[in-house]
């Protein structure tokens, strides 16, 4: 049984009790970060929405008897409509913000915790110094004022700290919300709204025996990601919407560090997908499950018409496999297994409705890019993901700070193709000399420089084949297209998984499977800078598994 350590132990003091510092991952870079001076805001710049998120540490009951401590955004509205900050009930997520396309938004960030901070508002389209970049954390007491414009179409996104080497222990204590952004080319399909509109946020967590988060602070999680054993929703455990017999819109983002969810009803009612992370599809797509990632989100409508008051409709994370080593499964210390069925909320009919809705045939338009039109269609930009004892790569290269190659820098304004996959070996097609190592041997330290092949290619296929798993990849900045997606492999585990991806809407995390590869166009448009691309397995981010795009 995989021991947890409590986010209580170590460090330094939080209210009544002590909490982790939790040191730096086993496999990260562990460099100082260079940073920036805290953004102040410009007389130039005349928000429609301003708003102060406060990061802080706080108690809330999540289980019965005593509360526990988490870490929090706690936002206030200083100007805009009400609608803009919503506080989620009995949660500890960040409130909901809700922004419109066009809308030029003002957030002052003030870091109220004992440690540093900064965040990412995932899948926006922003400039580099408003993205959360880590240069960008600021240390207790400082105030980070961020000022952008919405760009990007109507869609549920997310935000969450992108600290450098804490990014998995800040979210893993509460610090996480939801952004719900709206168009013009939304509104008119009169998709359900108000009270119809549910917004959940899927994670999960380990707790104490007296109520307090534990986590599992080892080689392990570090290596494979932090598996909880207990489902929360909104921050609640066993939830239950009370819905009419009507029609819903249900916006899910798996806010989880590392777990991977398959969801299906219990009943094997088919799924309505109406958007995934970039915004609504062009049409609805019915599928038997979705597959979701962590950062991953997808948009469904649920048609609870003609089901009678008192019935209920489980929504269930399925069963799969293949998507975790054998080994790592054997040491996982949690009661959820990897790929087994549990349940994750509930339905329950407690009203009738006459309300009639009828799902628009065309949703929306997406702009699509060809191969031929991108700047390279004969070179894909690669993203080799490199996972071994030895190794948390991208592109054989770990996370450095100014550490840019030749295929990293982007001119600005070009659609790239890109295309990711598992390496094999080597370094990945970066074309890499010498380069620097860091990693676990004998339970020790090792670092060091590494000439010639690098450390993925000392696993050799034989480790590599051991040590695969998937990795949800996001990238900063624009959304992109999945083009291609190949498969070589289990292909008994691949059809566990394969009909759950929703592949034809704008992306800005895709799962990429063992024996996966894919293929993506991304536009590098509008701002210049420094923008990441990386794995948002949150314990391999921490560990490295990152790099940067300059975009020049």
């Amino acid at each position: 049984m995989k021991s947890f350590r409590l986010l209580t132990r170590r460090g330094l003091l939080i209210g009544a009790g002590a909490a982790a510092t939790i040191g730096a991952p086993a496999f990260g870079q562990g460099h100082a970060m260079r940073r920036i001076a805290p953004n102040r805001a410009s007389d130039a710049f005349t928000p429609d929405v301003e708003l102060e998120l406060i990061c802080k540490r706080d108690k809330t009951p999540i289980l019965t008897g005593k509360p526990t401590r988490v870490w929090r955004y706690v936002g206030n509205l200083i100007k805009g409509p009400p609608n803009a900050l919503t506080a989620l009930p009995d949660a500890y997520l960040g409130p909901l913000l809700r922004f419109t396309k066009g809308q030029k938004i003002r957030i002052r960030l003030r870091n109220e915790l004992p440690e540093e901070t900064i965040t990412h508002w995932h899948g926006l389209h922003v400039p580099m110094l408003m993205d959360g970049h880590p240069t960008a954390a600021i240390d207790p007491g400082e105030t980070y004022v961020y000022e952008f414009e919405i760009r990007n179409r109507a869609g549920m996104y997310f935000y969450h700290p992108h600290t450098h080497e804490k990014t998995a222990t800040q979210v893993y204590r509460g610090l996480a919300g939801a952004i719900i952004i709206e168009d013009e080319e939304e509104r008119a399909l009169g998709l359900p709204s108000g009270e119809f509109e549910i917004p959940l946020v899927i994670q999960d967590r380990s707790f104490d025996g007296d109520n307090q988060l534990a986590y599992g602070d080892d080689m392990h999680t570090s290596m494979f990601g932090f598996y909880g054993d207990r489902v929360l929703v909104n921050g609640r455990r066993n939830l239950t919407l009370d819905v009419a017999s009507r029609a819903y819109r249900l916006r899910i983002l798996n806010g989880s560090n590392a777990r991977i969810y398959k969801l299906c009803w219990d009943d094997r009612t088919p799924l309505t997908v109406i958007g995934v992370d970039g915004g609504l599809l062009e049409k609805a797509e019915t599928r038997p499950y979705v597959m979701l990632a962590p950062a991953e989100r997808v948009d469904l409508i649920v048609d609870f018409s003609g089901r009678p008051q008192g019935s209920k409709l489980t929504m269930l994370s399925g069963e799969f496999y293949g998507l975790i080593p054998p080994m790592a499964q054997r040491m996982m210390g949690s009661d959820l297994a990897m790929g087994e069925e549990f349940p994750l909320f509930a339905a329950s009919v407690t009203k009738a409705s006459n309300d009639t809705w009828k799902l628009p045939e065309k949703l929306s338009t997406i702009r699509r890019i060809r191969k031929e039109q991108t700047a390279n269609p004969g070179d894909p930009i690669p993203i080799a993901i490199t996972m071994d004892h030895m190794a948390m790569f991208l592109n054989g290269r770990p996370y450095g700070h100014d550490d840019i190659q030749p295929r990293e820098r982007i001119p600005v304004d070009t659609t790239q193709l890109i295309e990711i996959f598992h390496e094999r070996g080597g370094m990945g097609g970066m074309g890499m000399g010498g380069m620097r190592g860091r990693g676990m041997m004998g339970g020790g330290m090792m670092r060091g420089r590494m000439g010639g092949m690098g450390m993925g290619m000392m696993g050799g296929m034989g480790m590599m084949g051991m040590m695969s798993m998937a990795h949800p990849i996001h990238l900063h900045g624009q959304p992109f297209e999945i083009i291609e997606r190949s498969f070589e492999g289990d292909e008994d585990a691949y059809a566990s998984i394969r009909d759950g991806f929703i592949d034809s809407g704008l992306k800005d995390t895709v799962l990429v499977t063992p024996g996966e590869r894919l293929r993506i166009i991304k536009p590098f448009g509008d701002f210049k800078g420094r923008f990441m691309y990386h794995c948002h397995n949150l314990e391999h981010e921490d560990a490295g598994m990152m790099r940067e795009f300059s975009v020049e």
